[in-house]
């Protein structure tokens, strides 16, 4: 709960007078100027009573003593494009008084809507009021929620004042998340993720790795050398999973996409990365983001506890990724370096020769390679009459990039990533290509 800075000074108070309060104060004056001109008490009389009026309410609410606390609350704080979220706004009258009419309106981007008001007509003393808005936005993004503001009017009309509350929060709209159906990868291990263990004890007396005693445990698991070292029972840890690890590289430059705001194909490859990076931590992967600028999510590979903590780090990063300026994939592949990546999943725009060298070296450091490449022409509309026109130069990259071992998924603007993902399975590897890199189906 916050409560609203509260505005002090007669300026503040004529500054909130109404259309009402400043037509009653001219009249007043008026009224007062042509009582002395003619020498009308009774006018001067009237002329005081109008002019006062606004004059006392403007005062009357800087001295108002209740005192109000605001509070916001988002339902869902993240959302994806396009997805309704709710956010529930209270106040609460923390005073010995009831309040008087007031009026409610929180700041909110254009983005998501108009700005929402609302009117509370008296707040009992120690009461509360709650009232809900709902937010949209097809842009993904950070948008700021706040400060909301109070509005409080006399009973006459004559003056509003504007209090404001200092907190306000975030709301996160990340992209759009596909469910992407079950596949078996080719080159991929039967025993991946969680169902990959080992044995502690094959290591040796040195190796073990010991922990306390808890009731139920099994007496022959004591590990006495431990247990006479610490000074307290320890037993021998039985097995210890081995989390397969993935990667998404996602490709940023803004020159290998064509498009504009939510048709292009940059935000196709957002989207395609969110699903599969979704998609591989429900599976157990320990699955992090990569760009082509070599930047990737701090946390989500090792940080977080679950697959959802380490979804919503993914999903927030690719809230706010732009474009980037650089022209290859070299850092991208210094991160690589080190080599063992099991999975690498990597969305692709438009490629030159230069760059189907480096992602050719870069199918090197993992076990398994998945390539979205995606034909960025047809987001632009040039291929839009004859989309199935094959395309040799992009046939040719597609051909070597499965040279090196890539399981490649031509994309188009009409096509759908779980449609794309289901022809990675290695199962279906051997059925056409469909689109317009088919020639190259058979090489």
């Amino acid at each position: 709960m916050a409560q609203p800075d509260k505005p002090a000074g007669l300026r503040t108070g004529l500054q909130g007078l109404t259309t009402r309060g400043r037509s009653f104060l001219a009249a007043g004056i008026t009224a007062m100027g042509c009582a002395y001109v003619f020498g009308q008490e009774t006018l001067l009389q009237v002329g005081v009573l109008l002019a006062a009026l606004p004059l006392c309410a403007a005062v009357l609410l800087l001295r108002t003593r209740y005192r109000v606390a605001g509070g916001r609350r988002l339902a869902p704080h993240r959302a994806s494009a396009g997805q309704e979220a709710r956010v529930h706004l209270r106040l609460d009258n923390v005073s010995r008084v009831p309040t008087g009419l007031l009026l409610l309106e929180d700041q909110v981007p254009y983005v998501l809507g108009p700005r929402p008001r609302f009117v509370l007509d008296r707040v009992e003393p120690h009461g509360f009021r709650e009232v809900s808005y709902r937010v949209r936005s097809d842009v993904r993004g950070l948008y700021p929620l706040g400060p909301l503001q109070l509005r409080v009017a006399d009973p006459f009309g004559m003056c509003e004042l504007t209090r404001a509350f200092a907190a306000f929060d975030t709301l996160t709209v990340v992209p759009q998340v596909q469910p992407l159906p079950p596949v078996r990868l080719a080159g991929e291990s039967p025993g991946r993720g969680e169902s990959n263990t080992r044995t502690l004890a094959l290591a040796g007396d040195d190796d073990v790795i010991p922990r306390e005693y808890r009731h139920g445990d099994d007496l022959r698991r004591v590990h006495w050398k431990s247990t006479a070292r610490y000074g307290e029972l320890m037993v021998r840890r039985e097995e210890q999973p081995v989390q397969a690890r993935a990667t998404v590289l996602l490709d940023t430059r803004e020159l290998a996409h064509r498009g504009t705001g939510l048709a292009s194909s940059f935000e196709w490859a957002v989207s395609c990365a969110a699903s599969v990076g979704v998609h591989l931590l429900e599976l157990g992967y320990r699955t992090r983001l990569l760009t082509d600028a070599g930047g990737s999510v701090a946390g989500a590979e090792a940080g977080a506890a679950t697959a959802g903590e380490s979804a919503g780090l993914l999903l927030d990063a690719l809230a706010v990724i732009e474009h980037s300026d650089g022209g290859g994939f070299g850092r991208a592949e210094d991160v690589l370096r080190s080599g063992g990546e099991g999975l690498l999943v990597a969305v692709l725009g438009e490629l030159d020769e230069e760059q189907i060298t480096r992602l050719c070296k870069l199918r090197r450091r993992a076990a398994v390679g998945i390539a979205f490449v995606l034909s960025v022409e047809t987001w632009a509309g040039l291929r839009a009459v004859l989309p199935d026109a094959p395309d040799h130069r992009s046939a040719r990259q597609i051909r070597l990039l499965r040279e090196a071992g890539w399981t490649v998924l031509p994309a188009r603007s009409v096509d759908s990533v779980p449609e794309l993902w289901r022809l990675a399975d290695r199962s279906a590897q051997g059925s056409p290509v469909r689109g317009p890199y088919r020639d190259e189906a058979g090489s």
